[in-house]
């Protein structure tokens, strides 16, 4: 199984943003709040998303359910753009609470819930770990 650029690019963006977002959070969060590492670190983490959104729109898969290639998996690259616009336009309007929510959105479904149809055995990432390292698919 070989790894195009693309999906390099992809999978090295959307890990770094999976392990990234609970720091960024962290930095904001608990006794010691750290603003400039929380906006530092919050640039840095949407900039892997913005990479992890843009690199899934050149990933396609004609296998499973698709249209032109995009699986619905891919409905989730306009909802990452969208909560990170939503988030930066409450922040605008100093709307804390509303930019912490989207981020946290932003995270859960762009992050998690998109890691984890990666993991479908049926996707490259499902393929990789699941038959390749731990040899459990035939």
């Amino acid at each position: 199984m070989q790894m195009s650029p693309v999906i390099a690019i992809h999978l090295s963006a959307a890990v770094s943003a999976l392990v990234l977002g609970p720091v960024v959070i962290w930095a904001r969060r608990g006794r010691e709040q750290h603003p400039r590492l929380h906006r530092a670190l919050g640039y840095a983490w949407v900039t892997l998303m913005v990479a992890a959104a843009v690199s899934a729109l050149w990933i396609r898969d004609f296998r499973l359910p698709n249209v032109g290639g995009y699986t619905p998996i891919h409905l989730l690259v306009p909802g990452t753009f969208a909560g990170l616009a939503l988030a930066f336009w409450r922040l605008s309007r100093r709307n804390i609470a509303g930019h912490r929510r989207a981020m946290q959105l932003t995270y859960l479904a762009g992050c998690i819930v998109a890691g984890s149809f990666a993991l479908l055995p049926s996707r490259y990432l499902g393929q990789l770990i699941w038959g390749q390292w731990f040899g459990l698919l035939g």
